[in-house]
């Protein structure tokens, strides 16, 4: 598989899941084969390692790829993949966007409770190895997408129900909206400022989570969320008044 440079569009990584989707879809890469490496797909579309890592974790959450540890990514076979979830491609709009958050606030809320009632020692290490996973990647200039992804993953598995992770799944890309919009964020406020910030409320979640305080960490989680949602609205407001931040 040979990719073209791409040209900068409004946003590359949606740019390369596009493309690599269409080449899964296309049947040009068939269930199990390997993606190129990451300095492979980072010489031939021309882009980051950021980048490359976001479209695979975006590809992942759609369910058209499976990662092993330090072996890559491969593509998912499409009996295992599942049937509905939100397509990026039907978010035209930060209002679009808006709407899929409220949804997250009304499920991840009862999840973040669920994983204070249920969670055990390996959930918690799990949780705590996303945090700190986010932690370095924020402080490594990263944006963070993928440890951002697996720390609301690894809430979801801790509630001990599985149709928790299948919801994740629903959602797809659209769980972390950031790299959907991120061409607006970037000029309209601080990428670090932001993620500085989540990385705070990522802690109170966990300590909540860990001290089995139900109400806490859904009050954390819905705080957290309603954040996002509102930074989101504020935004949106922006754009429409023709502001630029």
């Amino acid at each position: 598989m040979e990719l073209s440079p791409l040209a900068p569009p409004a946003n590359l990584t949606a740019e390369l899941v596009r493309r690599l989707a269409a080449e899964i879809r296309a049947g040009r890469l068939r269930p199990g084969d390997r993606l190129p490496t990451e300095q492979a797909l980072m010489r031939q579309a021309g882009v980051s390692r950021t980048v490359v890592r976001e479209a695979v974790a975006a590809l992942r959450a759609e369910g058209l790829v499976l990662t092993r540890q330090g072996v890559g990514a491969f593509v998912a076979d499409p009996s295992a993949r599942g049937q509905v979830r939100i397509d990026p491609g039907e978010m035209r709009s930060l209002n679009d966007v808006l709407q899929v958050i409220e949804l997250r606030i009304a499920i991840e809320t009862e999840a973040a409770g669920l994983a204070a009632e249920r969670r055990d020692a390996a959930a918690l290490d799990r949780i705590a190895l996303a945090a700190a996973a986010f932690e370095a990647a924020v402080q490594a200039g990263d944006s963070a997408v993928t440890q951002d992804l697996e720390f609301h993953r690894a809430i979801f598995a801790a509630t001990g129900n599985g149709f928790f992770p299948r919801f994740l799944e629903f959602l797809g890309p659209m769980l972390i909206p950031r790299q959907t919009v991120r061409p607006y964020l970037e000029e309209t406020e601080a990428r670090s400022a932001y993620l500085a910030r989540v990385q705070e409320e990522h802690a109170r979640i966990f300590s909540a989570i860990s001290g089995g305080q139900a109400a806490a960490a859904r009050s954390a989680m819905r705080r957290h969320l309603t954040a996002s949602r509102d930074r989101y609205a504020r935004l949106a407001g922006r754009l429409s008044a023709g502001q630029p931040g």
